[in-house]
C-alpha cells in the first residue's frame, strides 16, 4: 500500500525548491566565511529529493518543470538581484531568462533517466549541467555568473587544483558530493520520496523505483563517501597551496580608484557631472601620490578616459597630449587605461558585423578599449573588449527587438570586439612585464583569461567600473571571481576599479592591499611576473568540451532507446 500523508518523509515540493535555493545562495560569494561554501555541497539535494518525489508520484511534466523553475528562479534572484540596480526590468529579465535556460540540462536529465534508468540518468545530470555551463561561456546569451565552480571564489584555499581543471572542475566537485549525499539519503531511507497525498497515486515503474545504489555498501559508516569527497580535494588543495611559491621577477605597480559615480558624476549630462579635464586631473593626482622611482606600471579603470576618442586621430586630442606630458615627467612608467574609442571603415564591405552607420560619419564601431602607453612617445596599443555583456554591449540577434532599449549600465547596443587576446609588449626597463588587459566582465571567463597567458602575459591587469551596481554583492562577487582566474593561470592580478575594490591578488588567489570602496584612492604593490603556463591554461576547458560530447552521445542513445521501445510495442 502506498504511504499516506501521515507517513510522508519529505516536505512539499515547493518547500524543497525554496530550501535548495536558500542553500545555494547561502554558500555563494560574497558570503564572507569560507565554511559557508560547504552549503554548496548540499544545495542540490533538495532539488534531487523533490524531483524523485514528483517522479514517484507520477507528476505531470508541467508540474515538475514548474517546481524546477521555482527553485532556479529563486536561486538566480537571491544571488544576482543586484542587476536590477541599473534598471528594474533588466534585472527581472536577467533572472527570469537565465533560470529558464538553466532548466534545459535538468529536463534533459529527467528524460535520460526515464529512458535509460536511474544509474545512467543520475550520471547524466552533471554531464548535462556542465555541458550547458560550457555552452554558457561561448554563445550569444552568455551569462556564466552562476557557473557552480565560481561558488568557491570565497574559499580559494580549497581549490588550488584549479590550475589543472579550471573552474568547471569545481562544478564537477559540487555535483559529485551532492549526488553522493542524495544517494545516501535515498538508500538508507528506502521509502524516502514515496509520499503521496491521501487519494494520490504512486507510480509502479520498476526502473524508476529501483534502488540507485544497493548492496553491502549500505552497511558502512553513514555519509562516509560524501564526507571523504569533500575532505580529500580540500586536503589536496592545501598541499598544493603550501608547496606553491610565487614565481617570476617582481615589478612595482600602481592601481588607481578615482571614485566617480557613473550615474551622476562620470558622464556628461549627469546631475553632478565632473568635467572630463577634472576627472583626468584626479587620475593624475592619485597616481602621483603613490609613484616611486621603482614604479613600472600604472593602471586606470575601465572608461577612465571617456568622450569617445577616434583612434586614427587620437594623438591630436589635448587630453592624450596631457597624458603623454605626464609620462614624460616620469620616465620608465607605463600606463594602462580604460577608454572609449571609435574606429571608422572605408565602406560597407570593410565594416564589421557590429558597425553602425551615420550619414555624416559613414561606417564605424564603438569600442570599450584598453589603451597602453609603453612610455611618453611609443604609439598607443589598443585592446578592444571582446567578452561583451549581453544586452549592454552586445545584443544577440534573437533578442535585438526585445532588449535593445534596456539599459543595464553603460553603452547599449552591440559594440565592437576583436578575435584575439592582446598582450602588451614589455617596456624597455622591465623586460618581464607583459600585461594582459582584462576588462570587467571578461574576468569571469576562465579559458578566455587563460588565453592571455598562452599569448605570453605575465600579469593580469583588470580594469573595471563596478559602481554601476552600487553597494551590492555584484562587485564583491566580481572581486572574488578574479581570485579564481589567478589560480587557474598562476598569475598575479592588479585590479583598478573606478570604484568598488582596488588592489592586488596573488598567484594563489589571496587578495592583498585592498582599498576601501567608495573613496578616491590608489594602491601601490609589488607583483610577480610568472611566465610559466599552467596545465589548464595550456589545454583549456577539457572538462566542458568533454561533457558536451558525452551529452550529445547520451541524448542520442536516449532517443534511440525510446525509438526501439516504440518499435517493439507495435
Amino acid at each position: 500500500m502506498p504511504p499516506t500523508a501521515k507517513t510522508s518523509r519529505l516536505p512539499r515540493p515547493a518547500v524543497l525548491a525554496v530550501l535548495g535555493a536558500l542553500l545555494l545562495w547561502g554558500g555563494w560569494p560574497p558570503q564572507p566565511s569560507a565554511p559557508l561554501s560547504l552549503l554548496l555541497f548540499i544545495g542540490w539535494v533538495p532539488y534531487l529529493l523533490m524531483e524523485r518525489q514528483l517522479t514517484l508520484k507520477g507528476a505531470s511534466k508541467r508540474r515538475v518543470f514548474g517546481y524546477t523553475y521555482l527553485f532556479l528562479v529563486l536561486w538566480n534572484a537571491l544571488t544576482t538581484w543586484w542587476v536590477s540596480y541599473a534598471e528594474l526590468p533588466a534585472g527581472i529579465a536577467a533572472v527570469v531568462l537565465n533560470a529558464l535556460l538553466l532548466c534545459l540540462p535538468l529536463m534533459a536529465f529527467r528524460q535520460t533517466k526515464k529512458r535509460l534508468g536511474n544509474r545512467i540518468g543520475y550520471l547524466s545530470l552533471p554531464i548535462f549541467w556542465i555541458a550547458f555551463e560550457q555552452l554558457h561561456l561561448t554563445w550569444d546569451l552568455t551569462w556564466p555568473w552562476l557557473t557552480l565552480g565560481n561558488g568557491f571564489a570565497a574559499a580559494p584555499q580549497w581549490v588550488q587544483w584549479y590550475e589543472y581543471t579550471g573552474f568547471l572542475g569545481g562544478s564537477v566537485w559540487v555535483w559529485a558530493v551532492n549526488l553522493l549525499f542524495f544517494f545516501e539519503l535515498v538508500n538508507r531511507i528506502p521509502r524516502l520520496g514515496w509520499s503521496a497525498p491521501t487519494g494520490g497515486t504512486v507510480t509502479k515503474d520498476a526502473a524508476v523505483n529501483r534502488p540507485i545504489i544497493a548492496g553491502p555498501a549500505i552497511r558502512r559508516a553513514p555519509f562516509a563517501f560524501p564526507v571523504l569527497a569533500i575532505i580529500i580535494p580540500i586536503l589536496l588543495s592545501y598541499f598544493i597551496g603550501a608547496a606553491y611559491k610565487e614565481k617570476g621577477p617582481t615589478a612595482e605597480v600602481i592601481v588607481v580608484q578615482p571614485n566617480l559615480d557613473p550615474y551622476v558624476e562620470k558622464f556628461e549630462g549627469g546631475a553632478k557631472f565632473v568635467p572630463y579635464e577634472d576627472q583626468l586631473t584626479r587620475l593624475l593626482s592619485l597616481s602621483e601620490q603613490k609613484l616611486t622611482p621603482q614604479t613600472r606600471l600604472v593602471l586606470w579603470p575601465e572608461t577612465a578616459l571617456e568622450e569617445s576618442y577616434w583612434e586614427n586621430t587620437i594623438e591630436s586630442n589635448p587630453k592624450i597630449q596631457r597624458v603623454r606630458q605626464w609620462l614624460a615627467q616620469h620616465p620608465g612608467v607605463a600606463l594602462l587605461t580604460g577608454i572609449t574609442t571609435i574606429n571608422s571603415y572605408a565602406n560597407k564591405d570593410a565594416a564589421s558585423e557590429t558597425a553602425r552607420y551615420r550619414d555624416d560619419l559613414g561606417y564605424y564601431d564603438i569600442f570599450n578599449t584598453g589603451a597602453y602607453f609603453a612610455n611618453a612617445t611609443a604609439p598607443i596599443a589598443f585592446y578592444h573588449k571582446s567578452r561583451l555583456v549581453p544586452g549592454v554591449e552586445k545584443i544577440p540577434p534573437v533578442l535585438a527587438s526585445v532588449i535593445s532599449h534596456i539599459d543595464l549600465g553603460g553603452t547599449v547596443g552591440s559594440v565592437g570586439s576583436q578575435p584575439e587576446r592582446t598582450v602588451y609588449p614589455a617596456p624597455a626597463n622591465a623586460s618581464a612585464l607583459r600585461v594582459a588587459p582584462v576588462i570587467c566582465y571578461e574576468s569571469i571567463y576562465g579559458d578566455f583569461v587563460a588565453e592571455y597567458t598562452r599569448n605570453g602575459a605575465t600579469l593580469l591587469g583588470l580594469i573595471t567600473n563596478d559602481a554601476w551596481w552600487h553597494d551590492s554583492p555584484g562587485y564583491r562577487q566580481l572581486l572574488r571571481y578574479g581570485a579564481l582566474r589567478c589560480i587557474e593561470t598562476r598569475r598575479d592580478l592588479a585590479r583598478s576599479a573606478n570604484t568598488g575594490f582596488t588592489g592586488f591578488i596573488t598567484q594563489k588567489g589571496e587578495i592583498t592591499q585592498l582599498e576601501p570602496a567608495w573613496i578616491p584612492a590608489a594602491s601601490r604593490g609589488t607583483v610577480h611576473l610568472n611566465d610559466e603556463v599552467t596545465f589548464y591554461a595550456r589545454y583549456g576547458e577539457l572538462i566542458g568540451r568533454s561533457s558536451q560530447v558525452l551529452a550529445v552521445l547520451l541524448l542520442a542513445v536516449a532517443v534511440w532507446v525510446s525509438w526501439q521501445k516504440k518499435q517493439l510495442s507495435r
